[in-house]
């Protein structure tokens, strides 16, 4: 039986309130007493009044008797070395000494074993007078129960995440992918590099090379630099995943350089494309202990043939212009410049 029905069905025979008592003994029952008692009983609460001098119960309403298994007013003249366990009892006295000494309302948590099954309650104690406490119980074991069973469920989600990223993990190392952005790595990329200039001489097409590099945290996150570095590159790396496409090659080439290899595309859509990135990236907030860091890049950007018509030079001056970013204060694309004279 629960709470509620169990004081309604006690307070239905029992004679008396706890109002009257109040007036009975000449005890006060305005302030926070009487404030306590208009809010428990409409929500059928089991109520109590300890004597602090005897330790003993002299009042308990009829749902406090039900839940401690005796007869009508039977609590009434024990104590809680009469019905609880030593430290449950020591518990219950910690907590009403602290009433007693602050002189305040106080709520606290119990956990009781009562009939053979442990029950969890939440308890608040107001003192009456100066050798008086009265409380209200509102037992929460079904509440803690539901609280138990999700927190159960969100470590057993939490798990599964875990166990899924370490799958990907390992599935990426299997297949030339950078654990921390789940790019693929500068082999791949060399690779790549090579097949686009023989594609793109046969078939006499144009492509784009675009040099990314981390800028450097600002002074006050320089103290998160392992944290706040790993990170950015994880957010790096899902933003060139979100804006290549599947002709497009995105790979990490170095601790904090990244490169991407746009198909088909000239210099001016390379720059375009680079740009809108580029703000997309410094929009996204990273939150690293409690610091809001945004992604800043600097960008080199190189096309071919127009710029180079070699691997390393086309490379070379991807990086040259990476540096001219850096050197404007990064943040920046930068096109890498086209030599006189070169091929329309």
């Amino acid at each position: 039986m629960d709470i509620q029905s169990a004081n309604a069905q006690g307070m239905a025979g029992r004679p008396g309130s706890l109002q009257d008592w109040l007036q009975v003994q000449g005890l006060p029952d305005g302030g926070a007493a009487g404030a306590l008692l208009s809010l428990a009983e409409p929500l059928g609460a089991f109520l109590a009044v300890k004597s602090l001098a005897t330790g003993r119960y002299v009042y308990a309403s009829a749902g406090l008797d039900r839940l401690f298994e005796r007869t009508e007013s039977s609590l009434v003249g024990s104590s809680d070395v009469d019905l609880m366990r030593g430290d449950e009892m020591q518990a219950m006295r910690r907590v009403e000494q602290a009433v007693m000494a602050q002189r305040t309302v106080v709520v606290s948590e119990h956990r009781l074993e009562l009939g053979g099954r442990r029950r969890d309650f939440m308890v608040t104690r107001v003192p009456l007078g100066s050798d008086h406490i009265m409380s209200m119980w509102s037992e929460r074991t079904e509440e803690k129960h539901r609280e138990s069973h999700l927190q159960r469920a969100l470590q057993q989600i939490e798990q599964q995440q875990k166990a899924m990223e370490q799958l990907r993990r390992e599935s990426e190392k299997g297949s030339g992918r950078d654990d921390t952005s789940g790019l693929y790595l500068r082999a791949q990329f060399d690779d790549q590099l090579l097949r686009e200039i023989d594609l793109s001489t046969r078939e006499h097409r144009e492509f784009a090379l675009v040099l990314i590099s981390l800028d450097p945290l600002p002074a006050e996150a320089r103290h998160l630099q392992d944290e706040a570095q790993q990170r950015m590159l994880e957010g790096l790396g899902r933003m060139l995943r979100a804006n290549t496409r599947a002709m497009d090659a995105a790979c990490r080439v170095g601790e904090q350089l990244f490169a991407v290899l746009l198909s088909g595309v000239g210099l001016a859509t390379a720059h375009a494309r680079m740009e809108q990135l580029r703000r997309q990236c410094v929009s996204q907030i990273i939150v690293v202990q409690g610091m809001d860091l945004s992604l800043s890049l600097s960008m080199g950007v190189a096309s071919f043939p127009h710029t180079a018509s070699r691997q390393e030079e086309l490379l070379g001056a991807a990086q040259s212009a990476i540096q001219e970013a850096q050197r404007r204060g990064g943040n920046q694309v930068v096109l890498a410049p086209i030599p006189f004279g070169s091929q329309a």
